[in-house]
């Protein structure tokens, strides 16, 4: 999502179409894979095989970007490749007036800042919801309702994953909780999770509270729908709820997020928009 929306901002100001090569997904094998235009209202163009050549020939093969991505043989890529340097905004994304080929995760609203309008029309979900996610929205909608998001999964399955990234930890989400009451008058949380039998065990609140534990496989984005229903939020070291409450249009919301992204102590600060609150 992130990717897109930089890229999308990108062919907005340079007025020219906006391509996706997605073949990395070829081989992806964790979440859903590739469903932005499964799920959203998003307009999807795939770039094909001569786009890619016009625009970087054989540089956008799998073993070559994962070469020319070291800093080391930066001086060896086409002009119209651009990979993104690092984690925090990188302002020479404002001087590119060509075609290019972007590489990145571009994890920051200041790379398609002057395009939010048509960031949040393009991620508006399109597919129905069923009974059980409809009555949970109605709910939202009465109510207080607060976002909250343990993410666990292959953050703590997978060894590496884990080194990087880490967990949110329990003094976060305790803090982050007496924030919420301290400023809403009622709250409800909504807790999402994508391992429901640990947070129903550990997550423990004294305030009205719902665990979200029936949407997985296929259904899982609905999570992030009904996380963007909310009035606030709690969000974890996750994009997938970095999304959620950013998508949220409750123009007075609180959105909470964790200091530590990650787990290595990694530069975040243009991670968060202005006036989220960061615990």
């Amino acid at each position: 999502m992130f990717q897109y929306a930089a890229g999308r901002a990108l062919a907005m100001r340079m007025e020219t179409a906006h391509l996706l090569d997605i073949s990395a997904y070829d081989k992806y094998q964790m979440h859903q894979g590739f469903e932005l235009q499964r799920i959203f209202n998003c307009p999807v163009h795939m770039a094909s095989g001569s786009d890619l050549d016009k625009v970087v020939g054989l540089q956008s093969s799998a073993i070559l970007l994962k070469l020319l991505s070291r800093p080391v043989f930066s001086a060896l890529r086409k002009r119209a490749l651009v990979i993104e340097p690092g984690f925090n905004y990188w302002n020479g994304i404002s001087e590119i007036n060509d075609d290019c080929y972007l590489v990145g995760y571009w994890q920051t609203e200041r790379y398609f800042i002057d395009a939010v309008s048509l960031v949040r029309s393009d991620f508006n979900f399109k597919l129905p919801m069923n009974a059980a996610n409809i009555d949970l929205a109605h709910t939202m909608a009465g109510v207080d309702s607060i976002s909250l998001h343990v993410r666990r999964g292959d953050y703590v399955a997978d060894s590496r994953t884990n080194k990087q990234h880490g967990l949110c930890s329990m003094d976060y989400y305790k803090s982050a909780i007496r924030h919420i009451i301290a400023h809403v008058a009622e709250p409800h949380f909504f807790i999402f999770s994508d391992d429901p039998a640990w947070v129903r065990k550990n997550i423990g609140i004294e305030y009205p509270c719902c665990y979200v534990d029936h949407n997985s496989a296929q259904e899982s984005y609905n999570d992030m729908r009904l996380m963007s229903m909310c009035k606030h939020h709690i969000i974890a070291n996750s994009s997938f709820s970095w999304w959620g409450a950013w998508l949220g249009s409750n123009i007075d919301k609180i959105i909470i997020a964790p200091r530590n992204w990650f787990a290595t102590g990694k530069d975040v600060k243009d991670l968060y928009p202005e006036g989220w609150v960061i615990i």
